[in-house]
């Protein structure tokens, strides 16, 4: 049995007006489920599964990325810091020096 999709609008509670639609968008991009390239037009109700799952997946990697960088801030600031402060020695300014 194959499942189709139907074309009813629950917007309009009515069957699908097509390109009058005002809802009816454009997304291009790669589809998260299959990683094939998407490049159509549809029902922006129809594209909402879609949107949500790549959002999630995108706040993942976003996620991973900031406690990445946070354990790299909390190593380093682990590590005590053993560079001994520069002493600044035998500096002369002889045109600074007033004439007698």
């Amino acid at each position: 049995m194959e499942i189709k999709a139907g074309n009813f609008c629950p917007l309009l509670q009515k069957e699908c007006i097509g390109l009058q639609c005002a809802w009816i968008t454009q997304v291009r991009g790669t589809n998260p489920n299959t990683g094939e390239e998407v490049d159509e037009w549809d029902c922006a109700v129809k594209w909402m599964p879609m949107l949500l799952i790549e959002n999630s997946q995108q706040q993942r990697q976003s996620g991973a990325a900031v406690e990445s960088f946070r354990n790299e801030i909390v190593k380093r600031m682990d590590m005590p810091i053993l560079q001994e402060p520069s002493k600044i020695t035998n500096i002369s300014f002889p045109e600074f020096i007033p004439e007698k």
